[in-house]
């Protein structure tokens, strides 16, 4: 039984399937620990997941994919950028239980993650489709439901990020893991979380969670994408939805504390732009393959390193500092990886040819 169904019985009737290898580990990082003369620096490995993907989207699908099938759904459609890793991990997991997905992505900047993950998600089976810009994606996307609706066959939609209050309660229960790691003297208590801010439903749940599972650390939130994605306004909208769920799911729970916990979202490691590198981002991929041989990626985990290390170099050196790594570390199939890019619909072409050495 996972742990929040552990904790609170009520709510063991929500939609759920297992797909993640939990709990993920937690380890103190003693390399950079080391390096940074700074004793309490830990990380919590989400990035092993599950298998054949990691990250913080499985945890999420768990529920979302068991409310799909459990609604009869045969096909389902998200939405992400090109290299979305919420995209790739819905097509990965769907696919396992037998949906047809659709993924409505639109343009990024071109980089060996989004070419990895484009190939990954079109080995699958997933069918791909691409708009130039955000706008142009929302219509694209309205004119395929429409359309799948007028055919009598409307797909499960999931949120860009599977953040929506089903996907949250995922991140609800890795507090509650995370609280019984602590129990067990895995780590102490972290007086900081530091975790991506994207689509925020991670950041979300495990606020919420921390404090349904009687922690006292608080999130940082740090913001990786426009701020116009990731604001106060929409966060709250997001977690008062999970915060209802929670409560009409299990109605004892409104007796319990549950207003999220202490969370402040960072902006000031963003950069220029959504998936483009910064010197501090760059300086905390280095250093976290030297000292630690972990992998972080630039969109994502390595502007959120970038705020932790600065943490562990800035604050005061007692205090417990926790790093959520939340990108996939499982190898992508060779399979995959050895796909004709050209076979992929020919909007997503762009991606590959610019890394063409004829097209530098």
């Amino acid at each position: 039984m996972i742990p929040l169904f552990s904790v609170f019985e009520g709510l063991s009737h929500l939609p759920y399937c297992s797909l993640a290898t939990l709990p993920t580990p937690v380890e103190k990082l003693a390399g950079l620990s080391k390096q940074l003369g700074h004793d309490g620096l830990y990380i919590k490995r989400d990035d092993l997941s599950g298998r054949p993907y990691g990250g913080n989207k499985v945890r999420k699908l768990e529920f979302i994919l068991a409310d799909a099938r459990g609604k009869g759904a045969c096909s389902i459609v998200t939405s992400g950028a090109a290299g979305s890793n919420h995209a790739l991990a819905t097509a990965m997991y769907g696919r396992k239980l037998g949906f047809q997905v659709e993924l409505m992505l639109f343009a990024q900047p071109a980089s060996d993650e989004v070419r990895a993950n484009l190939l990954a998600a079109f080995h699958t089976g997933a069918r791909l489709h691409h708009a130039e810009n955000y706008a142009a994606h929302c219509r694209m996307m309205e004119d395929f439901l429409c359309g799948s609706v007028r055919q009598g066959e409307p797909p499960y939609c999931i949120p860009p990020g599977g953040s929506c209050a089903l996907g949250a309660i995922g991140y609800v229960n890795a507090a509650c893991e995370l609280k019984m790691q602590i129990d067990c003297g895995e780590i102490p208590e972290p007086d900081e979380i530091f975790v991506a801010y994207g689509t925020m439903g991670t950041a979300a749940g495990l606020a919420l969670g921390i404090r349904l599972a009687g922690l006292r650390s608080r999130v940082r939130a740090i913001r990786v994408v426009p701020d116009v994605v990731a604001n106060a306004e929409t966060y709250q909208v997001l977690c008062e939805a999970t915060k209802r769920l929670l409560i009409e799911s299990d109605p004892a729970l409104a007796a319990v504390e549950h207003e999220p916990g202490g969370l402040s979202a960072d902006g000031s490691f963003f950069g220029p732009g959504y998936g483009q590198t910064t010197p501090a981002s760059d300086e905390a991929i280095e250093m976290f393959e030297r000292c630690e041989g972990i992998m972080l990626d630039r969109t994502y985990t390595g502007k959120t390193a970038a705020a932790f290390l600065g943490a562990a170099r800035n604050g005061p050196p007692d205090r417990n500092l926790l790093f959520w790594l939340t990108k996939n570390s499982c190898p992508l199939s060779p399979e995959s990886q050895s796909i004709d890019y050209r076979r992929l619909p020919e909007e997503f072409h762009r991606y590959f040819e610019a890394a063409r050495p004829e097209q530098a």
